[in-house]
């Protein structure tokens, strides 16, 4: 499985952005995918996923951020609105083939990771 994200940028805080990722290879209709991020010095963090139909969140983008997905494209999107400085960060798609959802958001669960797209949020 390859993944290609693409969407990120210089943005500034209160604006809106999409990330997308794309799956290719042999993918599963049963898999996970999820966005997690990575800030200078930090460490890995959870930011949303969708198992099959529904969406998973971190408490700090909780009705900001929007999963969906297109199992047609075999691409997931992260709609991004009203960003924050704290948003800033490389952000990175996973991959999942069977992550039972207590594991949902430990980036260790998922098999499969994209390059990573920079997003920067200036104040």
């Amino acid at each position: 499985v390859q993944l290609q994200a693409s969407g990120g940028g210089l943005v500034q805080a209160g604006d809106s952005l999409r990330l997308s990722c794309a799956a290719s290879g042999r993918t599963d209709n049963r898999y996970t995918m999820g966005w997690f991020r990575q800030a200078p010095g930090k460490e890995r963090e959870f930011v949303s996923a969708i198992r099959w139909t529904t969406p998973y969140y971190a408490d700090s983008v909780k009705g900001r951020f929007t999963i969906s997905r297109d199992n047609v494209k075999n691409t997931v999107y992260l709609e991004m609105n009203s960003v924050k400085p704290e948003d800033t960060a490389v952000y990175y798609c996973a991959y999942g083939a069977r992550i039972i959802l207590s594991s949902i958001r430990k980036p260790t669960a998922y098999d499969y990771w994209g390059q990573g797209t920079q997003v920067t949020v200036s104040s």
